[in-house]
């Protein structure tokens, strides 16, 4: 049983692009699937809690430091890219940002105001958790001040920015072999068609249910 399930996890994670061969030097010139089905998840979190042009805020929401005044001209898939070909990182570092910005959107607190992702706080997010993904995974990692000039943001902003995400997560960094491949199943099933029904939302996160392997 236990063979059978290591085997079936070792074809989802190459189906994602996860595994890497060690003994050929990284191709930035392709991405790894698990990119375009993050870009993905994350337009569709967005969408769900998308306002009309002229709403700039919903009062229910908390503006966060993660927030810009408007939204970036770069779409998330060419930002996510982007980060990918100069950041370097590897394909696992996308699955666990995944999981801190989940972690940032839930996290327990006595607070009326709602945590959603939205245009505005998408970018801040993703080359935030990217970078301390990396730093967390990664034998090697770039600096802070060279994933701010990757992520369009100062030094200063990206040292705040990592901060505040470390302290909203309470520095719960590590990611247990359970919670790394419940993730991956919610990217799977972001290729699969299914009912907008079943769809399960968790603090304005929207991905399909996952079922058991």
């Amino acid at each position: 049983m236990e063979t059978s399930r290591n085997s079936t996890n070792s074809s989802l994670f190459q189906w994602l692009g996860l595994l890497e061969d060690s003994d050929q030097p990284p191709d930035n010139s392709t991405h790894p699937r698990v990119i375009t089905l993050l870009a993905s998840i994350l337009e569709k979190m967005i969408q769900k809690h998308q306002k009309p042009f002229h709403i700039r805020h919903n009062k229910d929401d908390e503006i966060t430091m993660f927030h810009g005044s408007k939204a970036p001209s770069m779409n998330i898939y060419r930002y996510i890219e982007r980060i990918h070909r100069y950041a370097q990182c590897s394909p696992a570092c996308f699955v666990a940002a995944f999981a801190y910005i989940l972690r940032y959107l839930r996290r327990p607190e006595a607070t009326s105001k709602a945590r959603r992702l939205t245009s505005l706080n998408v970018h801040r997010l993703l080359i935030t958790s990217l970078l301390v993904a990396a730093k967390f995974l990664d034998r090697k990692c770039y600096n802070n001040a060279y994933y701010a000039k990757i992520g369009g943001v100062s030094t200063e902003e990206m040292n705040r920015l990592e901060r505040t995400l470390l302290f909203d997560i309470d520095f719960r960094l590590n990611i247990t072999t359970e919670t790394f491949e419940e993730h991956c199943l919610m990217l799977q099933n972001e290729t699969m068609p299914c009912d907008s029904r079943k769809l399960r939302t968790a603090l304005g996160e929207i991905a399909c249910s996952c079922q058991a392997i």
